[in-house]
């Protein structure tokens, strides 16, 4: 899974244990340019290192894998965590702001949409 977007904040690497570490980022992502979204990242391990040359404001296209874990809790409850684990970061050539926001696939035709389509929430 890819998706386009501007990096929006850049956190610390944090050592979790003796051998596992991670760092977290938060993009800013704009389907609909009127209510962005602000997707959080994880990077693990030797891939923590790929933050290094992009800073706060970089338009990246950053590459991922969904990931949902199962923990059971000590009163025997299951608890389900869902993550966005980055393995590639790229760099979105310009300053162009519009490069980030979505682009619908083509072949989507839009034009038939009215106000009466749109959802309630």
């Amino acid at each position: 899974m890819n998706v386009r977007g501007k990096l929006f904040e850049i956190y610390d690497v944090s050592k979790v244990s003796e051998s596992f570490r991670k760092r977290e980022f938060v993009i800013e992502y704009k389907e609909n340019p009127q209510y962005p979204e602000y997707l959080k990242f994880e990077l693990i391990q030797d891939k923590c290192d790929l933050l290094n040359n992009f800073k706060v404001g970089s338009l990246v296209e950053v590459y991922f894998n969904l990931k949902g874990r199962l923990w059971t809790n000590p009163k025997g409850e299951k608890v389900y965590f869902n993550s966005l684990q980055a393995w590639r970061l790229e760099p979105i050539a310009g300053n162009d702001e519009a490069q980030a926001e979505y682009q619908p696939p083509v072949g989507d035709d839009l034009s038939s949409f009215t106000e009466e389509d749109e959802l309630p929430f």
